[in-house]
């Protein structure tokens, strides 16, 4: 069939949606062939870039607020504020304006200025926290989101606003059990794995719960960076890694109470760094640092533990998001 012939790709794209908030998910899902030729196995990577925010933070935001209204606990007109390393800020940002509400997002001047940007562009107020003392810039840290947290706190309390908080509301991993099984119907139940860089949790907790349901014998596996991987048990050996969005050296995450990894992955920078580019350059998916860490974890799985399988990624979010930092370089 043709490329004129052909029907494409059925999914919210097909249809007139009430607001930008309704074409938020059902992404494609791509097997990496070409860049996996050589490995004996399959990756297949979940193009969340395609989100209208350009990240999967966009579900867990829509989640999150559109429950909240549903409750009563949001109401009309009320602001909305979210610590955010950019991502889950545009995903708020863009629900923010379908719902006809303000939307402050606070974040660490650590992160990449595109991200602000954005939100900002979407209407958003961006409030930038500087670093903590020894903090390198392009690099948060653990002490970094700690002074984000406590300025959210202080913003939320003087606006009278409704507080997104991804790291404890149940909305954000379930958010993505709809992500396994939109993957799991795209790949035809071939996935044996999946890895998944780990920020607040959420994914890696709606993943694994939506994985579950489907196929108990699906094996998941946390991705941290290498001097800072304190969910694998180890201690934190430098906290100013590259790898934005996740790696906070936080050992207590609430959406991972419960949840039984298969295992842990460690990742380096350069590691992250090199997989994004070939990612771009061999797929032509331009990605940012995080989904570099998700392929070069799943690469590793693939050399190891899980030879053979296929192994499903997130795209996390869009490279355009890092073109002032040294990933493109």
């Amino acid at each position: 069939m043709s490329g004129a012939d052909s029907p494409g790709p059925a999914g919210r794209g097909r249809r007139l949606a009430a607001s930008i908030a309704e074409a938020i998910g059902d992404t494609a899902l791509v097997d990496l062939a070409r860049l996996t030729r050589s490995s004996g196995g399959r990756v297949l990577a979940k193009l969340e870039l395609l989100n209208p925010g350009l990240s999967k933070k966009d579900r867990m935001a829509r989640r999150i607020l559109e429950d909240a209204v549903t409750s009563g606990e949001l109401r009309p007109g009320q602001p909305v504020v979210e610590l955010t390393s950019g991502n889950a800020g545009m995903g708020a940002a863009i629900v923010c304006c379908a719902q006809e509400r303000p939307f402050i997002a606070v974040m660490s001047e650590g992160n990449s200025v595109e991200r602000a940007r954005m939100m900002q562009a979407a209407g958003a107020e961006v409030i930038l926290v500087p670093q903590a003392p020894g903090s390198r810039p392009g690099q948060v840290s653990g002490a970094d989101l700690a002074l984000v947290e406590t300025r959210a706190r202080q913003v939320t309390a003087e606006r009278g606003a409704f507080r997104l908080d991804q790291f404890l509301r149940a909305g954000n991993p379930r958010a993505y059990e709809e992500v396994a099984e939109e993957i799991w119907e795209a790949s035809g139940g071939a996935v044996t794995a999946f890895c998944d860089f780990v920020g607040s949790g959420g994914t890696f907790a709606g993943l694994s719960a939506g994985f579950a349901r489907l196929d108990p014998s699906i094996r998941g596996y946390v991705v941290e960076p290498a001097e800072a991987a304190v969910l694998a048990g180890r201690p934190v050996a430098d906290p100013n890694h590259r790898l934005q969005g996740g790696g906070y050296s936080m050992a207590e995450l609430r959406h991972l109470a419960g949840v039984e990894p298969a295992g842990y992955l460690q990742v380096t920078d350069a590691e992250a760094i090199a997989a994004a580019r070939r990612l771009a350059r061999e797929e032509g998916i331009v990605a940012g640092f995080s989904t570099g860490a998700n392929l070069a974890a799943a690469l590793q799985l693939l050399a190891g533990p899980e030879a053979g399988g296929v192994i499903a990624i997130m795209v996390c979010d869009s490279g355009l998001k890092y073109l002032s930092t040294d990933l493109w370089a």
